[in-house]
């Protein structure tokens, strides 16, 4: 099969397309013939090694956690649950490839196609991971730095399918993009947090986009707990927490994909690359300003 994969640490140049041996299913784990590959910040950080201690690789590796796809083989003790043929979205290992082994998986909900599947699967279990970890309830206010990409996409909807309040910040070219999703929009760079405090108090605040301002999303809630990063490796410093942990991904995947079907939850995909385009596409991940998903079609 191809896949992309790198052999040192690197910029996005370090990428290659390969032939390469397929992986099979092993027990409680289905193989999918992948259709598209979701393309997340936490792939080209790897790629450039700012997790090499955390999470040392043996390279050469593949790249990418999510996809969608049609299931080709099942593993042992998932007799009843899920049968080759079905389309499924989910999270795996080394998932830009025309194969690749799940460990998590859900049912597509009807309408939607692989493209959009594909995006799914990290950024709803990061959303819901989150959002039950700062702790926030109906009739709060939820501020969100980076609102606009795929886990402020889903966290925005989410929160307020919940009766939460959503004030998020994004660039100007964002600012309608985030009203239509139902929250308060500002935009971020000097003055961001006079803005922020004009449009109402803050009961908890996510940090998505990792650009240095923890200390200022502490003080618009008033309380270190009430801040989580997912991008700020220095979270510790500022007295917050970060998350990056995985906690229920299947039962994640279950309820994105109820919400999904109910037209609660909808992430837009904002461009679609080939396998041997998967170097442009980390590269325009880490650029940023993405509004929703970014794919790889397989």
């Amino acid at each position: 099969m191809r896949k992309v994969s790198f052999s040192e640490y690197g910029g996005p140049e370090v990428l290659r397309l390969v032939d390469a041996e397929e992986p099979h299913a092993g027990p409680g784990r289905i193989r999918v013939a992948v259709r598209a590959a979701g393309v997340n910040p936490v792939d080209w950080r790897i790629r450039e090694g700012q997790f090499r201690d955390r999470r040392p690789l043996d390279l050469p590796a593949g790249t990418g956690f999510d996809a969608a796809g049609v299931v080709d083989e099942v593993g042992e003790g998932l007799e009843g649950e899920v049968a080759v043929g079905d389309r499924v979205f989910g999270l795996g290992t080394e998932t830009y490839a025309e194969f690749a082994v799940l460990s998590h998986w859900a049912r597509m909900p009807e309408g939607l196609t692989f493209e959009e599947a594909a995006g799914y699967p990290s950024v709803t279990e990061t959303a819901l991971r989150i959002l039950r970890q700062v702790g926030v309830r109906s009739g709060q206010t939820l501020l969100v730095s980076g609102a606009a990409g795929g886990v402020g996409s889903a966290v925005v909807q989410i929160a307020r399918d919940r009766g939460i309040a959503v004030i998020g910040t994004a660039s100007a070219a964002n600012q309608e993009y985030l009203r239509g999703l139902g929250a308060l929009a500002t935009t971020y760079g000097e003055g961001w947090v006079e803005r922020v405090r004009r449009l109402g108090e803050v009961d908890a605040a996510l940090d998505l986009a990792g650009s240095g301002v923890l200390r200022e999303l502490v003080a618009l809630t008033r309380d270190p707990d009430k801040v989580i990063t997912i991008s700020d490796l220095g979270a510790a410093e500022a007295g917050v927490r970060f998350s990056g942990e995985e906690e229920n991904p299947r039962q994640a995947l279950a309820e994105a994909a109820d919400l999904v079907a109910r037209g609660r939850l909808r992430i837009p995909v904002e461009k679609v690359y080939t396998l041997d385009e998967a170097a442009a596409a980390q590269a325009d991940s880490r650029a940023g300003h993405t509004r929703g998903r970014r794919v790889v079609r397989v």
